[in-house]
């Protein structure tokens, strides 16, 4: 594709796939895309691992790493790590918690002895997440983008050094400016539509609208998110002006994505309307399937959501537990179950290869660009002049 930003990473389409499923980014990658491998939940170690898997399978071809670092959080300048902050947690959220699984036919009694989860929000601050890039940096990554917040400046100067592009995700204009004034590289404009983490503006707004706001900043592309999942709505946020867009609910109904069957199933099912924008996971507001676990906390008298990262230090092994029983079939556990998921989920309807999703999205691209091109008809030359 004739793009800037193609010739900058070295791709041929500019679909860019956040996945934390190791496969999907291998596969978009290999299919002419952008594969973006979301690392929140693993230790360096880990990291390592998924990055060589990665590396092996993409024969040279351009990849990148997705972490998130927010700018506000519970002990976010401190060396706690979960284990010191579990002593945060109210005994009132462990009680509501644990009421809504017995509730459900599930026990309660181990959830918090770390049996289910072993997720460190360490990684999240600034000294843990440059002991992840230490790891990426290792990698030929072509890209870091920070999911929350405006990355650290130390850690934009390094990525540079390294010829590696910087993005971040921004809901607003006025974020889109703070990044574009740190030196951040490529702006993902994330709309409300979108999955996990997410503003209200929704992405036809947002996307002109974060454009205009950093127009006069030098070599700064932004890409599209929120709720995309056909080529035609590529066609439609490129014709806005945007570079590309970036996709990660469209990947989790795929034959290789991480999501659990019983989640999988009630994505396959649900209608745009079964997603609800909620504190109940992270602390921040994310987008996410609706089910009894976002009915509870949204009811009369429910708690309010803990900050980051309390709230997933209390919610992450409740929900753990859940889907390993959802997927034994326990009735309860599926409908407590839930994922991250925008709203695009209604265009999601049946399960295919991540490979025939891309191919999809090249195929109703062009035919939504000819479309368009023909609206002008034998008026180009007219509209051309009067411009």
């Amino acid at each position: 594709m004739n793009s800037r930003l193609c010739r900058k990473l070295g791709i041929e389409f500019p679909l860019f796939a956040f996945s934390h499923c190791r496969d999907v980014v291998a596969e978009v990658t290999n299919a002419g895309g952008f594969g973006v491998l979301g690392a929140v939940g693993l230790n360096p170690e880990k990291l390592a691992v998924e990055l060589n898997w990665i590396n092996e399978r993409v024969n040279g071809k351009p990849f990148g790493i997705d972490l998130l670092i927010p700018q506000n959080m519970v002990g976010k300048d401190s060396d706690s790590d979960d284990a010191e902050l579990q002593g945060s947690v109210p005994e009132e959220h462990r009680k509501f918690v644990a009421n809504l699984l017995e509730r459900h036919g599930i026990d309660s009694s181990d959830v918090w002895t770390g049996k289910y989860d072993d997720r460190d929000s360490s990684f999240m601050r600034e000294s843990g997440a440059a002991k992840m890039l230490e790891i990426a940096f290792q990698y030929p990554i072509k890209m870091f983008v920070n999911a929350l917040g405006v990355p650290p400046a130390s850690i934009i100067s390094e990525a540079h050094s390294r010829g590696i592009v910087v993005g971040a995700l921004t809901g607003s204009r006025r974020h889109a400016v703070k990044h574009a004034q740190a030196g951040v590289d490529v702006l993902v404009a994330a709309g409300g539509e979108a999955g996990g983490h997410c503003g209200e503006i929704s992405t036809m707004v947002l996307v002109p609208e974060v454009i205009e706001a950093v127009q006069d900043y030098d070599n700064i592309d932004v890409l599209a998110a929120g709720g995309i999942a056909t080529g035609r709505q590529m066609a439609a946020c490129m014709a806005m002006g945007a570079a590309g867009v970036w996709c990660g609910s469209v990947w989790l109904t795929t034959t290789e994505a991480e999501t659990t069957p019983a989640v999988k199933e009630k994505m396959l099912k649900a209608f745009s309307a079964n997603t609800v924008r909620s504190r109940s996971r992270t602390g921040k507001p994310t987008r996410q399937l609706q089910s009894a676990w976002s009915d509870a906390w949204g009811a009369k008298g429910a708690p309010d959501p803990l900050p980051m990262p309390l709230q997933g230090i209390l919610t992450r092994p409740a929900m753990a537990k859940v889907d390993k029983l959802a997927e034994a079939g326990h009735e309860g556990a599926k409908q407590i179950a839930a994922y991250f998921v925008g709203q695009c989920v209604g265009l999601m309807n049946t399960e295919q290869s991540v490979r025939s999703v891309v191919y999809d999205f090249m195929k109703d691209y062009a035919e939504a660009v000819e479309r368009l091109s023909a609206t002008l008809g034998d008026q180009v030359p007219a509209v051309a002049h009067h411009g």
